[in-house]
């Protein structure tokens, strides 16, 4: 990702215009980021440089693409997006919290598909009306790509009033 030369400072509720509501309940799948970028308007280098990769443990190059997904409706105190970040053998659906001056909260990633070159593994979330996080989670091998029931997991997360999200 090239950065910009003379980054201007975007306003937080300009950033946050690029992130439709939903109605929950809602399902992140392997496919859904389509639907998404077909949907929304693309994020501006200079948006994603001040909001997305503060936040980020990877830093982005060239080739890392950011996709705003959607925004949890009726938070109140904060806010929650989920944006979609493709890499190389590596994409995923993040769910950020925000103040509602922007002041970064929380973060967890939720979905996605991942590879280390010798498994791939998948995990879809759905968010329901009370901001729980259903994830189920499977693998298969890169050799061998039949999926293996047995080997998925699932977990809770849960979006919590203050904006942070705790394990369940």
């Amino acid at each position: 990702m090239e950065k910009t030369k003379h980054p201007r400072r975007i306003s937080f509720s300009h950033f946050l215009e690029k992130f439709p509501e939903v109605e929950l309940p809602v399902t992140l799948g392997e496919e859904a980021h389509h639907a998404f970028a077909r949907e929304n308007s693309p994020m501006p280098v200079q948006m994603i440089e001040q909001f997305i990769l503060p936040i980020e443990q990877e830093p982005a190059d060239d080739y890392t693409e950011f996709v705003a997904c959607m925004k949890i409706p009726k938070t109140g105190d904060f806010h929650a997006i989920i944006y979609w970040r493709a890499g190389l053998l590596n994409y995923q659906y993040t769910l950020a919290t925000f103040t509602n001056k922007g002041e970064w909260i929380d973060k967890r990633v939720i979905a996605g598909t991942f590879s280390d070159g010798e498994m791939l593994t998948t995990s879809v979330a759905t968010i329901d009306e009370e901001w729980v996080i259903y994830v189920v989670t499977g693998r298969a091998g890169a050799a061998d790509p039949s999926y293996d029931a047995s080997s998925s997991m699932a977990y809770k997360l849960e979006l919590l009033p203050d904006g942070k999200i705790a394990n369940v």
